[in-house]
C-alpha cells in the first residue's frame, strides 16, 4: 500500500508540474530554436463578420457601433447577425440598425451556436470569415492586423488577443493572471508552427477552409481551427488584434462559462475523435498538452492530496507538501475572511487556481452525466 502511494503521489506531482510549467517551457524553447515567422501582407480581402447571439438586447446595439468603427473598407465587411431563439428585442435592433451591411438571420427556435454558425457562414460572402461574440469590443485595427496574417498563404486562421476589463477582486486579478499565462503558451505554439484554438471573442478563418461544425458543438474555437491546422495550414496568434471584455468578478459568476469551456473540451472527444489520433492529428502533442492533460489537473491534485496524508506519517517530506497543500486550501476561506489578503499576487494565483480546478472537476462529472448535452 505504501509502494502504491507514493507511486500516485510521485506520478500527480510530476504531470502537473509538466502540465503547468514542463510543458509552456517546452512551448518557449521550440519557439525560439524553431521560429517560423508569419510574413504579413497589407491585403484586403472581403470580410464576413458572423456574430450568434441569444437574447443580447444589452449589447447588441454597442457591437454594431463598434463594429462600425473598425479601420477597414466599408464596402468589404458584410455583418451576419444569427439570432438563436432570441426572446427580447435583439432581432428588431438588429433590422433597425440603418447599416446595409447588417443581415439578420432569426432562428425562431433555440438551435445552439454551431448549427446558427453553419447557416451563416452558407449565406456569407466574403472570402474571410471573422468569428465574434456579442459581448466583446474590438480595438478599431483588429480586423486589419488578423487579416494581414492571412497574407501569408501558409496560415488558414489567426486568433485575437483578449484584455480583460474592470479586474477589480481578487478572483478577477487572479483570472486576468491565468489568462495572461494561457496567452503566452498560445503565442509560443504560434511562433512555432500553429496555436490550439482560439480566442472565442475574436479570430478569423478562410472562408474556404471552414468545415460545417457537428450539430451540439460548444468549442468552434478550437474545433475550427484545428480543422484547419489538419488541412496543413497553420493557426497564429496576432497580440495586436485586441479584443476587450469584462471578467468575473465572484467565482460563482465566472462557473457557468467555465463549466461550459470544459465540458465542451470533454466533449471534442465525442464530436471529433480524430483528434486523438496522433496520425491524423498534426498537432496531437500541443492538444494533448495543452487541452486534455488540463482537465486532469483536479483528479491529480485530490490523488496528491490523499497520497501525501496517507505518507506523512512515514516521512517527513510528505508530511511537509501535505502541510503545504493544506495551507494553499486554507487560502481560499482565509481570503473569503480577510479580503484585504487578495492584494497579494501568491493569494489571487492560488484562489483562482482552487477555483478552476473545481469548476473542471464539475465538468467532468456533469459531462459523464449529461455527455454535454447543453447548447450554450
Amino acid at each position: 500500500m505504501t509502494t502504491l502511494a507514493i507511486l500516485v503521489c510521485r506520478a500527480s506531482f510530476w504531470l502537473l508540474l509538466y502540465i503547468f510549467v514542463g510543458y509552456p517551457l517546452i512551448m518557449w524553447l521550440w519557439g525560439k530554436l524553431m521560429h517560423r515567422p508569419v510574413r504579413k501582407q497589407p491585403i484586403l480581402p472581403t470580410v464576413s463578420i458572423i456574430i450568434v447571439v441569444r437574447d443580447g438586447v444589452r449589447h447588441i446595439r454597442a457591437k454594431l457601433k463598434n463594429l462600425r468603427a473598425l479601420d477597414y473598407p466599408a464596402e468589404y465587411i458584410e455583418i451576419i447577425v444569427a439570432c438563436d431563439g432570441c426572446t427580447d428585442r435583439t432581432a428588431a435592433l438588429v433590422r433597425h440598425a440603418h447599416d446595409a451591411r447588417v443581415r439578420l438571420l432569426e432562428f425562431p427556435v433555440s438551435r445552439g451556436k454551431a448549427l446558427c454558425l453553419n447557416d451563416a457562414v452558407a449565406t456569407a460572402r466574403g472570402e474571410v470569415l471573422l468569428m465574434t461574440d456579442v459581448q466583446h469590443k474590438l480595438s478599431p485595427l483588429a480586423l486589419r492586423e488578423l487579416v494581414g496574417n492571412l497574407g501569408d498563404p501558409r496560415v488558414g486562421a489567426v486568433s485575437g488577443s483578449l484584455e480583460l476589463e474592470n479586474v477589480g477582486s481578487t478572483f478577477a486579478h487572479g483570472v486576468n493572471a491565468y489568462w495572461r499565462y494561457d496567452k503566452f503558451i498560445r503565442h509560443q505554439e504560434s511562433r512555432c508552427g500553429s496555436t490550439i484554438g482560439a480566442c472565442a471573442a475574436l479570430y478569423a478563418v478562410r472562408s474556404e477552409l471552414f468545415k460545417p461544425l457537428p450539430p451540439d458543438t460548444l468549442l468552434d474555437d478550437v474545433l475550427i481551427p484545428m480543422d484547419v491546422a489538419a488541412s496543413g495550414r497553420r493557426v497564429v496568434f496576432e497580440p495586436r488584434a485586441v479584443v476587450w471584455g469584462e471578467t468575473a468578478q465572484a467565482p460563482l459568476d465566472e462557473q457557468p462559462r467555465r463549466m461550459r469551456a470544459m465540458v465542451g473540451c470533454l466533449q471534442l472527444m465525442d464530436v471529433a475523435p480524430w483528434l486523438l489520433s496522433p496520425s491524423r492529428n498534426r498537432l496531437w502533442f500541443q492538444f494533448i498538452s495543452h487541452k486534455l492533460l488540463r482537465l486532469l489537473a483536479p483528479w491529480l491534485l485530490l490523488a496528491m492530496l490523499l497520497s501525501t496524508a496517507y505518507l506523512a506519517r512515514y516521512h517527513m517530506a510528505y508530511g511537509a507538501l501535505l502541510v503545504l497543500l493544506l495551507l494553499c486550501i486554507g487560502l481560499v476561506p482565509f481570503e473569503r475572511l480577510r479580503p484585504r489578503a487578495g492584494r497579494w499576487l501568491p493569494v489571487q494565483l492560488v484562489v483562482t487556481f482552487f477555483y478552476l480546478n473545481l469548476y473542471a472537476a464539475q465538468a467532468s462529472i456533469a459531462y459523464a452525466r449529461s455527455r454535454g448535452e447543453h447548447l450554450w
